[in-house]
């Protein structure tokens, strides 16, 4: 009787064995909640790739408490990261989460949306991020993420849709405090969102500013993304988070030098391109003495230029 019982709650309780793995695989990496003005709070991750040593914690998320609940601004790599930084919203306000604001759909920034969506928030992300958990791509990061994050990433991690899809910029209020909501892409994504905290002066930027190191640029549209960069500029935050890396206090040096790096990358290769001078030794050529010293130029430097190369060549071509 007690095997007959066993094996129908196999049969109807499949979850009940999946559960437990994702709720017993507690992440350990440290987190702490910075306070940056006010109303505003940040987690920074810690430098590298996604690996089992950091646990998936290597973006950083933010949070802004108001007096009628809790904007959240990225959700992280894992459901178990995302409880880690509950928690500490936990201990710093017992307001609900209200909102959470999907910078971009990479696994980086939204794998742990299952989490704040369990506590009854709203999911906020740019129209053009509809559809980016039901791609093919999509379904192959999951399966490499569960590969490099077991267990923290596993079957019972869901890859979540926004509630709403917004089409452009947004300015909002919550709990008396007044938010702008920026759409800033394509650049590093085509979704690109970034959220300015008037009352603090804190721009949550995403992907958009790697600080102190070369950016990731890929095969991202370079120009747009410069555009993008005088967008933020223009909002002239006092404080700026990245998606990756400390927060700046002198945010203009800091998205300057962002966007000068990527006008420099197109104009070198943009004029190879138009000459028809050949990758390598356009590359070779050019002068990069004022990035080379900087981390992940190695790892960045070079796939950016050739990205760039290519698609600079393509809008060339008559």
């Amino acid at each position: 009787m007690i095997a007959r019982l066993f094996m129908l709650l196999l049969c109807f309780c499949p979850l009940a064995y999946a559960t437990p793995a994702a709720e017993n695989a507690e992440v350990t990496v440290a987190m702490e909640a910075v306070r940056l003005g006010p109303h505003s709070y940040f987690v920074q991750g810690l430098a590298g790739a996604a690996s089992s040593e950091n646990q998936g914690f290597m973006s950083n998320a933010g949070f802004v408490v108001t007096r009628e609940g809790v904007v959240v601004f990225d959700a992280l790599a894992s459901p178990p990261l995302a409880e880690k930084l509950l928690a500490l919203i936990r201990s710093v306000t017992a307001q609900p989460v209200r909102r959470v604001i999907v910078s971009h759909y990479h696994a980086d920034h939204f794998y742990g949306l299952q989490v704040f969506k369990a506590q009854g928030a709203e999911i906020w992300a740019h129209r053009l991020a509809e559809g980016a958990t039901r791609t093919e791509e999509a379904a192959q990061r999951l399966e490499q993420r569960k590969e490099a994050l077991f267990p923290w990433v596993d079957d019972t991690t869901r890859l979540l849709e926004a509630d709403r899809f917004v089409d452009g910029d947004i300015d909002f209020e919550l709990g008396g405090v007044h938010f702008a909501l920026r759409h800033v892409g394509p650049a590093h994504s085509r979704e690109d969102m970034a959220l300015l905290v008037k009352e603090d002066r804190v721009l949550y930027a995403g992907d958009l500013v790697f600080r102190g190191r070369v950016p990731f640029v890929g095969d991202a549209d370079g120009g747009a993304w410069i555009a993008a960069l005088d967008k933020l500029i223009a909002l002239d935050p006092e404080i700026l988070v990245p998606g990756h890396g400390a927060p700046s206090r002198a945010p203009r040096a800091d998205l300057v030098f962002t966007r000068d790096y990527l006008a420099y990358l197109r104009a070198r290769m943009g004029e190879a391109a138009r000459n028809l001078v050949p990758f390598d030794e356009a590359y070779a050529q050019t002068d990069w003495s004022k990035y080379r010293d900087l981390p992940a130029f190695e790892e960045a430097n070079r796939v950016n230029a050739y990205n760039q190369y290519l698609r600079l060549e393509q809008e060339s071509e008559p």
